[in-house]
Protein backbone atom coordinates (compact mmCIF):
# COMPACT_ATOMS: atom_id res chain seq x y z
CA UNK A 1 0.00 0.00 0.00
CA UNK A 2 2.64 2.20 0.88
CA UNK A 3 4.51 1.75 -2.66
CA UNK A 4 1.07 2.27 -3.93
CA UNK A 5 0.95 5.67 -2.70
CA UNK A 6 4.07 6.94 -3.85
CA UNK A 7 3.35 6.14 -7.09
CA UNK A 8 0.24 7.92 -7.08
CA UNK A 9 2.03 10.66 -5.31
CA UNK A 10 4.69 10.85 -7.96
CA UNK A 11 1.98 10.29 -11.00
CA UNK A 12 0.07 13.42 -9.60
CA UNK A 13 2.66 15.57 -9.35
CA UNK A 14 3.86 14.96 -12.80
CA UNK A 15 0.06 15.96 -13.99
CA UNK A 16 0.53 19.04 -11.66
CA UNK A 17 3.47 20.07 -13.52
CA UNK A 18 1.19 20.56 -16.59
CA UNK A 19 -1.03 22.62 -14.35
CA UNK A 20 1.89 24.46 -13.61
CA UNK A 21 1.93 25.45 -17.70
CA UNK A 22 -1.83 25.86 -17.63
CA UNK A 23 -1.46 28.13 -14.60
CA UNK A 24 1.10 30.19 -16.10
CA UNK A 25 -0.66 31.09 -19.35
CA UNK A 26 -4.25 31.39 -17.86
CA UNK A 27 -2.80 34.28 -15.33
CA UNK A 28 -1.60 36.15 -18.59
CA UNK A 29 -5.01 36.40 -20.30
CA UNK A 30 -6.97 39.73 -19.92
CA UNK A 31 -9.46 38.31 -19.03
CA UNK A 32 -8.17 36.59 -15.96
CA UNK A 33 -6.29 40.31 -14.94
CA UNK A 34 -10.15 42.00 -15.73
CA UNK A 35 -11.57 39.60 -13.08
CA UNK A 36 -8.65 40.07 -10.61
CA UNK A 37 -9.11 43.80 -10.79
CA UNK A 38 -12.83 43.24 -10.16
CA UNK A 39 -14.27 43.91 -13.48
CA UNK A 40 -16.66 41.25 -14.10
CA UNK A 41 -18.42 41.21 -16.96
CA UNK A 42 -20.65 38.49 -18.63
CA UNK A 43 -18.00 37.68 -21.37
CA UNK A 44 -15.02 37.76 -18.97
CA UNK A 45 -16.82 35.36 -16.66
CA UNK A 46 -18.15 32.90 -19.04
CA UNK A 47 -14.48 32.29 -20.50
CA UNK A 48 -13.53 31.75 -17.23
CA UNK A 49 -16.37 29.20 -16.31
CA UNK A 50 -14.75 27.35 -19.34
CA UNK A 51 -11.60 27.83 -18.86
CA UNK A 52 -11.98 26.55 -15.55
CA UNK A 53 -14.16 24.06 -16.34
CA UNK A 54 -12.04 22.38 -18.83
CA UNK A 55 -9.10 22.47 -16.56
CA UNK A 56 -11.21 20.23 -14.19
CA UNK A 57 -12.33 18.16 -16.99
CA UNK A 58 -8.09 17.74 -17.45
CA UNK A 59 -8.00 16.71 -13.79
CA UNK A 60 -10.21 13.86 -14.44
CA UNK A 61 -8.62 12.49 -17.48
CA UNK A 62 -5.07 12.97 -15.68
CA UNK A 63 -5.82 11.40 -12.71
CA UNK A 64 -5.09 7.61 -11.51
CA UNK A 65 -7.80 4.80 -11.15
CA UNK A 66 -7.52 2.92 -7.54
CA UNK A 67 -10.30 0.25 -7.04
CA UNK A 68 -12.34 1.80 -9.06
CA UNK A 69 -11.60 5.30 -7.88
CA UNK A 70 -9.89 8.55 -9.46
CA UNK A 71 -6.90 9.98 -8.07
CA UNK A 72 -7.02 13.32 -9.20
CA UNK A 73 -6.87 17.24 -9.12
CA UNK A 74 -10.44 17.45 -10.87
CA UNK A 75 -11.54 19.95 -7.57
CA UNK A 76 -8.55 22.44 -8.55
CA UNK A 77 -9.89 24.60 -10.85
CA UNK A 78 -13.20 24.93 -9.50
CA UNK A 79 -11.43 26.05 -6.38
CA UNK A 80 -9.28 28.52 -8.48
CA UNK A 81 -12.08 29.84 -9.95
CA UNK A 82 -14.22 30.39 -7.49
CA UNK A 83 -11.01 32.14 -5.26
CA UNK A 84 -10.59 34.34 -8.12
CA UNK A 85 -14.19 35.31 -9.83
CA UNK A 86 -16.27 34.38 -7.10
CA UNK A 87 -19.37 32.08 -6.83
CA UNK A 88 -20.99 32.28 -10.39
CA UNK A 89 -17.61 31.50 -11.94
CA UNK A 90 -16.49 28.78 -9.39
CA UNK A 91 -19.91 27.33 -9.25
CA UNK A 92 -20.22 27.15 -13.28
CA UNK A 93 -16.31 25.58 -13.60
CA UNK A 94 -17.63 23.00 -10.72
CA UNK A 95 -20.91 21.63 -12.75
CA UNK A 96 -18.51 21.30 -15.55
CA UNK A 97 -15.93 19.38 -13.79
CA UNK A 98 -18.71 17.63 -11.82
CA UNK A 99 -21.13 16.73 -15.48
CA UNK A 100 -18.40 15.63 -16.42
CA UNK A 101 -17.23 13.08 -13.83
CA UNK A 102 -20.58 11.32 -13.69
CA UNK A 103 -19.99 10.71 -17.31
CA UNK A 104 -17.23 8.15 -15.83
CA UNK A 105 -19.26 6.04 -13.84
CA UNK A 106 -17.54 4.12 -11.05
CA UNK A 107 -19.10 3.68 -7.45
CA UNK A 108 -17.62 7.19 -6.52
CA UNK A 109 -18.94 9.27 -9.21
CA UNK A 110 -21.61 11.08 -7.22
CA UNK A 111 -19.96 11.93 -4.33
CA UNK A 112 -16.78 12.70 -6.43
CA UNK A 113 -19.28 14.96 -8.82
CA UNK A 114 -20.73 16.83 -5.75
CA UNK A 115 -17.53 17.61 -4.36
CA UNK A 116 -16.37 19.58 -7.71
CA UNK A 117 -19.55 21.52 -7.85
CA UNK A 118 -19.52 22.55 -4.04
CA UNK A 119 -15.56 23.40 -4.38
CA UNK A 120 -16.45 25.86 -6.77
CA UNK A 121 -19.32 27.29 -5.00
CA UNK A 122 -17.35 27.12 -1.19
CA UNK A 123 -14.22 29.09 -3.07
CA UNK A 124 -16.97 31.64 -4.25
CA UNK A 125 -18.32 32.33 -0.70
CA UNK A 126 -14.93 32.80 0.57
CA UNK A 127 -14.54 35.37 -1.72
CA UNK A 128 -17.39 37.15 -1.36
CA UNK A 129 -16.25 37.03 2.24
CA UNK A 130 -12.57 38.38 1.83
CA UNK A 131 -14.37 41.18 -0.10
CA UNK A 132 -14.19 40.23 -3.47
CA UNK A 133 -10.05 39.22 -2.89
CA UNK A 134 -7.82 36.56 -3.30
CA UNK A 135 -7.13 35.04 0.00
CA UNK A 136 -3.24 34.82 -0.35
CA UNK A 137 -1.02 31.74 -1.14
CA UNK A 138 -1.34 30.05 2.28
CA UNK A 139 -5.24 30.90 2.55
CA UNK A 140 -5.38 28.92 -0.99
CA UNK A 141 -3.57 26.46 0.24
CA UNK A 142 -5.06 25.71 3.48
CA UNK A 143 -8.59 25.72 1.81
CA UNK A 144 -7.31 23.05 -0.92
CA UNK A 145 -6.61 20.49 1.94
CA UNK A 146 -9.36 21.17 4.31
CA UNK A 147 -12.14 20.92 1.21
CA UNK A 148 -10.26 17.70 -0.24
CA UNK A 149 -10.50 16.17 3.62
CA UNK A 150 -14.04 17.01 2.88
CA UNK A 151 -14.07 15.38 -0.46
CA UNK A 152 -12.97 12.24 1.41
CA UNK A 153 -15.78 12.92 3.78
CA UNK A 154 -18.18 12.95 1.33
CA UNK A 155 -17.12 9.63 -0.23
CA UNK A 156 -16.94 7.56 2.69
CA UNK A 157 -20.69 8.86 3.40
CA UNK A 158 -22.50 8.67 -0.56
CA UNK A 159 -19.95 5.84 -1.36
CA UNK A 160 -21.44 2.30 -1.31
CA UNK A 161 -19.83 -0.46 -0.32
CA UNK A 162 -18.69 1.24 2.83
CA UNK A 163 -15.53 -1.10 3.21
CA UNK A 164 -14.42 -0.34 -0.45
CA UNK A 165 -14.64 3.27 -0.07
CA UNK A 166 -13.01 3.13 3.02
CA UNK A 167 -9.97 1.41 1.07
CA UNK A 168 -10.34 3.76 -1.47
CA UNK A 169 -9.74 6.57 0.98
CA UNK A 170 -7.13 5.38 2.75
CA UNK A 171 -5.09 5.03 -0.71
CA UNK A 172 -5.93 8.38 -1.93
CA UNK A 173 -6.37 10.59 1.05
CA UNK A 174 -2.42 11.58 1.17
CA UNK A 175 -1.94 11.81 -2.40
CA UNK A 176 -5.04 13.33 -3.60
CA UNK A 177 -4.61 16.50 -0.45
CA UNK A 178 -0.71 16.75 -1.47
CA UNK A 179 -1.66 16.85 -5.37
CA UNK A 180 -4.45 19.49 -5.03
CA UNK A 181 -2.66 21.75 -2.10
CA UNK A 182 0.43 21.44 -4.44
CA UNK A 183 -1.55 22.75 -7.32
CA UNK A 184 -3.46 25.50 -5.55
CA UNK A 185 0.35 26.49 -4.26
CA UNK A 186 1.34 26.90 -7.99
CA UNK A 187 -1.41 28.83 -8.94
CA UNK A 188 -1.96 30.77 -5.95
CA UNK A 189 1.43 31.66 -6.23
CA UNK A 190 1.10 33.14 -9.53
CA UNK A 191 -2.34 35.18 -8.85
CA UNK A 192 -0.34 36.48 -5.00
CA UNK A 193 2.66 37.65 -8.53
CA UNK A 194 0.32 39.00 -10.49
CA UNK A 195 -1.66 40.49 -8.34
CA UNK A 196 1.80 42.43 -6.56
CA UNK A 197 2.46 43.12 -10.25
CA UNK A 198 -0.27 44.85 -11.58
CA UNK A 199 -0.33 46.36 -7.98
CA UNK A 200 3.38 47.86 -8.56
CA UNK A 201 2.37 48.90 -11.93
CA UNK A 202 -0.59 50.99 -10.79
CA UNK A 203 1.42 52.18 -8.25
CA UNK A 204 4.46 52.89 -10.74
CA UNK A 205 1.83 54.58 -13.19
CA UNK A 206 0.41 57.18 -10.58
CA UNK A 207 3.69 57.88 -9.75
CA UNK A 208 4.43 58.54 -12.95
CA UNK A 209 1.61 60.51 -13.62
CA UNK A 210 2.21 62.62 -10.38
CA UNK A 211 5.75 63.57 -11.50
CA UNK A 212 4.24 64.31 -15.03
CA UNK A 213 2.21 66.74 -13.38
CA UNK A 214 4.79 67.87 -10.81
CA UNK A 215 6.82 68.59 -13.91
CA UNK A 216 3.97 70.82 -15.84
CA UNK A 217 3.15 72.37 -12.37
CA UNK A 218 6.88 73.39 -12.09
CA UNK A 219 7.07 74.59 -15.95
CA UNK A 220 4.29 76.51 -15.53
CA UNK A 221 5.31 77.93 -12.14
CA UNK A 222 8.68 78.66 -13.92
CA UNK A 223 6.69 80.69 -16.87
CA UNK A 224 4.59 82.20 -14.35
CA UNK A 225 8.06 83.71 -12.60
CA UNK A 226 9.69 84.43 -15.65
CA UNK A 227 7.05 86.35 -16.85
CA UNK A 228 6.51 88.83 -13.48
CA UNK A 229 10.50 89.36 -13.42
CA UNK A 230 11.62 92.60 -14.85
CA UNK A 231 13.21 92.05 -18.59
CA UNK A 232 15.74 95.12 -18.95
CA UNK A 233 17.93 97.32 -16.31
CA UNK A 234 16.78 100.55 -16.30
CA UNK A 235 19.06 103.10 -16.55
CA UNK A 236 19.91 104.96 -13.70
CA UNK A 237 22.20 108.13 -13.87
CA UNK A 238 25.88 107.82 -12.01
CA UNK A 239 24.70 104.17 -10.44
CA UNK A 240 25.45 100.23 -12.02
CA UNK A 241 23.12 97.70 -11.73
CA UNK A 242 22.16 94.58 -11.84
CA UNK A 243 19.85 91.61 -10.76
CA UNK A 244 18.84 88.24 -12.15
CA UNK A 245 17.05 84.90 -10.01
CA UNK A 246 17.52 81.89 -11.06
CA UNK A 247 14.50 79.39 -10.24
CA UNK A 248 15.13 76.21 -8.26
CA UNK A 249 14.12 72.80 -9.45
CA UNK A 250 10.82 73.70 -7.19
CA UNK A 251 10.22 76.81 -8.03
CA UNK A 252 10.11 78.80 -4.98
CA UNK A 253 8.21 82.34 -5.21
CA UNK A 254 11.67 85.18 -5.37
CA UNK A 255 11.11 88.38 -7.31
CA UNK A 256 12.68 91.98 -7.83
CA UNK A 257 11.57 94.83 -9.25
CA UNK A 258 12.73 98.28 -10.46
CA UNK A 259 9.26 100.32 -10.44
CA UNK A 260 9.36 104.08 -12.08
CA UNK A 261 8.24 106.53 -9.61
CA UNK A 262 9.52 109.72 -11.03
CA UNK A 263 12.18 110.74 -13.37
CA UNK A 264 14.95 111.13 -10.09
CA UNK A 265 12.89 108.49 -8.22
CA UNK A 266 13.25 104.60 -8.46
CA UNK A 267 11.86 101.84 -6.48
CA UNK A 268 14.06 99.56 -5.95
CA UNK A 269 12.45 95.91 -4.49
CA UNK A 270 12.85 92.12 -3.47
CA UNK A 271 10.84 89.53 -1.98
CA UNK A 272 10.67 86.01 -0.84
CA UNK A 273 7.13 84.44 -1.40
CA UNK A 274 6.87 81.43 1.23
CA UNK A 275 6.05 78.52 -0.73
CA UNK A 276 6.85 76.61 -3.66
CA UNK A 277 5.18 75.46 -7.21
CA UNK A 278 2.40 77.32 -8.74
CA UNK A 279 0.99 78.71 -5.44
CA UNK A 280 4.11 80.42 -4.53
CA UNK A 281 4.78 81.77 -8.12
CA UNK A 282 1.05 83.29 -8.62
CA UNK A 283 1.57 84.58 -5.09
CA UNK A 284 4.81 86.16 -6.11
CA UNK A 285 2.38 87.69 -9.35
CA UNK A 286 0.30 88.95 -6.98
CA UNK A 287 2.22 90.49 -4.51
CA UNK A 288 4.52 92.09 -7.19
CA UNK A 289 1.86 93.30 -8.88
CA UNK A 290 -0.36 94.88 -6.10
CA UNK A 291 3.23 96.48 -5.11
CA UNK A 292 3.75 97.97 -8.34
CA UNK A 293 -0.10 99.18 -8.33
CA UNK A 294 0.48 100.93 -5.04
CA UNK A 295 3.87 102.66 -5.95
CA UNK A 296 2.95 103.95 -8.53
CA UNK A 297 -0.03 106.24 -6.50
CA UNK A 298 1.89 106.75 -3.43
CA UNK A 299 5.67 108.45 -3.52
CA UNK A 300 6.00 107.12 0.07
CA UNK A 301 7.48 104.02 1.49
CA UNK A 302 6.35 102.77 4.98
CA UNK A 303 2.63 104.17 4.50
CA UNK A 304 2.74 102.28 1.27
CA UNK A 305 3.83 98.98 2.48
CA UNK A 306 1.47 99.38 5.55
CA UNK A 307 -1.22 99.43 2.66
CA UNK A 308 -0.04 96.82 0.85
CA UNK A 309 0.26 94.51 3.33
CA UNK A 310 -3.53 95.37 4.79
CA UNK A 311 -4.57 94.12 0.84
CA UNK A 312 -2.71 91.09 1.19
CA UNK A 313 -4.46 90.32 4.67
CA UNK A 314 -7.76 91.22 3.17
CA UNK A 315 -7.70 88.25 0.25
CA UNK A 316 -7.77 84.86 1.03
CA UNK A 317 -3.83 83.07 -0.15
CA UNK A 318 -4.02 80.11 2.13
CA UNK A 319 -1.59 81.62 5.06
CA UNK A 320 0.87 82.68 2.65
CA UNK A 321 2.89 85.76 3.67
CA UNK A 322 5.98 87.48 1.93
CA UNK A 323 9.26 88.75 3.35
CA UNK A 324 9.42 91.86 1.17
CA UNK A 325 12.81 94.99 0.76
CA UNK A 326 11.32 97.59 -1.06
CA UNK A 327 13.00 101.15 -1.09
CA UNK A 328 12.99 104.03 -3.33
CA UNK A 329 16.42 105.33 -4.81
CA UNK A 330 16.22 109.43 -5.63
CA UNK A 331 19.45 109.52 -7.49
CA UNK A 332 19.56 113.18 -7.56
CA UNK A 333 19.85 113.57 -3.76
CA UNK A 334 22.11 110.08 -3.78
CA UNK A 335 19.45 109.29 -0.96
CA UNK A 336 17.70 105.12 -0.02
CA UNK A 337 14.63 105.18 1.39
CA UNK A 338 13.61 101.80 2.75
CA UNK A 339 11.41 99.70 4.68
CA UNK A 340 12.10 96.17 5.45
CA UNK A 341 9.60 93.47 6.08
CA UNK A 342 11.27 90.71 7.29
CA UNK A 343 13.43 89.76 4.58
CA UNK A 344 16.75 89.67 4.94
CA UNK A 345 19.08 92.73 5.76
CA UNK A 346 21.18 93.98 2.28
CA UNK A 347 24.77 94.14 2.88
CA UNK A 348 25.65 97.90 2.17
CA UNK A 349 29.27 97.92 2.02
CA UNK A 350 31.11 101.91 2.56
CA UNK A 351 33.68 103.02 0.32
CA UNK A 352 35.18 105.01 3.01
CA UNK A 353 36.13 102.55 5.25
CA UNK A 354 34.56 99.59 3.82
CA UNK A 355 32.13 98.71 6.71
CA UNK A 356 29.12 96.37 6.22
CA UNK A 357 25.74 97.80 7.55
CA UNK A 358 22.71 95.88 7.25
CA UNK A 359 19.57 97.71 6.17
CA UNK A 360 16.58 96.60 8.37
CA UNK A 361 14.27 98.27 9.72
CA UNK A 362 12.64 95.47 12.20
CA UNK A 363 9.55 94.93 10.01
CA UNK A 364 7.49 91.79 9.77
CA UNK A 365 6.47 89.64 6.83
CA UNK A 366 3.88 91.03 4.97
CA UNK A 367 0.92 88.47 5.24
CA UNK A 368 1.44 88.30 9.02
CA UNK A 369 -1.83 90.51 9.98
CA UNK A 370 -3.44 93.56 9.14
CA UNK A 371 -2.65 97.16 10.93
CA UNK A 372 1.05 96.48 10.83
CA UNK A 373 2.82 99.64 11.15
CA UNK A 374 6.47 100.02 9.09
CA UNK A 375 8.82 102.02 10.00
CA UNK A 376 11.29 103.48 7.24
CA UNK A 377 14.62 105.10 6.96
CA UNK A 378 16.60 106.71 4.52
CA UNK A 379 20.44 106.77 4.41
CA UNK A 380 23.07 108.36 1.84
CA UNK A 381 24.90 106.53 -0.57
CA UNK A 382 28.50 108.16 -0.82
CA UNK A 383 30.31 107.54 -3.89
CA UNK A 384 31.79 103.87 -4.67
CA UNK A 385 29.39 101.99 -2.16
CA UNK A 386 28.03 98.84 -2.72
CA UNK A 387 24.85 97.28 -1.93
CA UNK A 388 23.81 93.90 -2.26
CA UNK A 389 20.25 92.47 -2.09
CA UNK A 390 19.84 88.85 -1.47
CA UNK A 391 17.05 86.19 -0.87
CA UNK A 392 17.88 83.55 1.86
CA UNK A 393 18.72 81.18 -1.35
CA UNK A 394 22.05 82.28 -1.53
CA UNK A 395 22.96 81.98 2.26
CA UNK A 396 20.85 79.05 2.72
CA UNK A 397 22.33 76.94 0.15
CA UNK A 398 23.53 73.37 1.44
CA UNK A 399 26.81 71.88 0.55
CA UNK A 400 27.03 67.80 1.03
CA UNK A 401 27.84 68.31 4.27
CA UNK A 402 24.77 70.26 5.19
CA UNK A 403 26.55 73.55 6.06
CA UNK A 404 25.42 76.44 5.00
CA UNK A 405 26.83 79.16 2.73
CA UNK A 406 26.19 81.65 5.21
CA UNK A 407 25.99 85.82 5.23
CA UNK A 408 29.83 85.38 6.25
CA UNK A 409 30.83 83.99 2.84
CA UNK A 410 29.02 86.42 0.94
CA UNK A 411 30.23 89.08 2.87
CA UNK A 412 33.75 88.61 2.07
CA UNK A 413 33.16 87.44 -1.65
CA UNK A 414 31.72 91.29 -1.65
CA UNK A 415 34.55 92.85 0.50
CA UNK A 416 37.29 90.77 -1.52
CA UNK A 417 35.52 91.77 -5.11
CA UNK A 418 33.91 95.45 -4.52
CA UNK A 419 36.12 96.96 -8.05
CA UNK A 420 33.96 94.74 -9.89
CA UNK A 421 31.04 96.04 -12.13
CA UNK A 422 27.79 94.78 -10.31
CA UNK A 423 27.03 92.36 -13.06
CA UNK A 424 30.21 90.79 -12.81
CA UNK A 425 29.96 90.66 -8.61
CA UNK A 426 25.97 88.93 -9.36
CA UNK A 427 27.35 86.60 -11.19
CA UNK A 428 30.66 85.86 -9.11
CA UNK A 429 28.06 85.79 -6.08
CA UNK A 430 25.91 82.83 -8.15
CA UNK A 431 28.84 80.48 -8.91
CA UNK A 432 30.10 80.90 -5.41
CA UNK A 433 27.09 79.70 -3.95
CA UNK A 434 26.95 76.63 -7.10
CA UNK A 435 30.59 76.02 -6.12
CA UNK A 436 29.85 75.44 -2.79
CA UNK A 437 26.59 73.55 -3.26
CA UNK A 438 28.49 71.50 -5.62
CA UNK A 439 26.49 67.62 -5.92
CA UNK A 440 23.70 68.64 -3.98
CA UNK A 441 20.14 70.01 -5.62
CA UNK A 442 19.35 73.70 -5.79
CA UNK A 443 16.39 73.74 -2.89
CA UNK A 444 15.48 77.59 -3.19
CA UNK A 445 15.57 80.01 -5.79
CA UNK A 446 18.53 82.50 -5.77
CA UNK A 447 17.85 85.92 -5.98
CA UNK A 448 20.32 88.74 -6.15
CA UNK A 449 20.71 92.72 -6.98
CA UNK A 450 23.47 94.52 -7.09
CA UNK A 451 23.36 98.05 -6.21
CA UNK A 452 26.69 100.45 -6.63
CA UNK A 453 27.37 104.23 -7.17
CA UNK A 454 30.11 105.29 -9.61
CA UNK A 455 32.73 107.02 -8.38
Amino acid sequence: METLSIILFTDLIEKVCVIFVMAYLLTRLKYFTEVLDGKLTIKNQIILILIFGGISIYGSYSGVDIFGAIANVRDLGPMVAGLVGGPIVGLGAGLIGGLHRMTMDGFTSIPCSLSTILAGLFAGIIYLANRKRFIGIWGAVLFSILFETFHMILVLIIASPYAQALQVVESLYIPMILANAVGMFIFAFMITNLIKERKTKRERDKLSAQLERRKKELEIAKQIQESFLPHTIPFIENYDLAASSIPAQEVGGDFYDFIPISKEQTGLTIGDVSGKGIPAALFMAFSRTLLRAKACRNPGVGRMIESVNNFINEEPHSNMFVTLFYSILDSSHNKLTFVNAGHNPPLLLRNENEEILRLSTGGVVLGAMKGLKMAEKTIDLCPGDLLVLYTDGVTEAINRQEDQFGEERLIKIIMDNQDLSSDDLKNLIIDQVYDFASGTPQADDITLMVLRRML
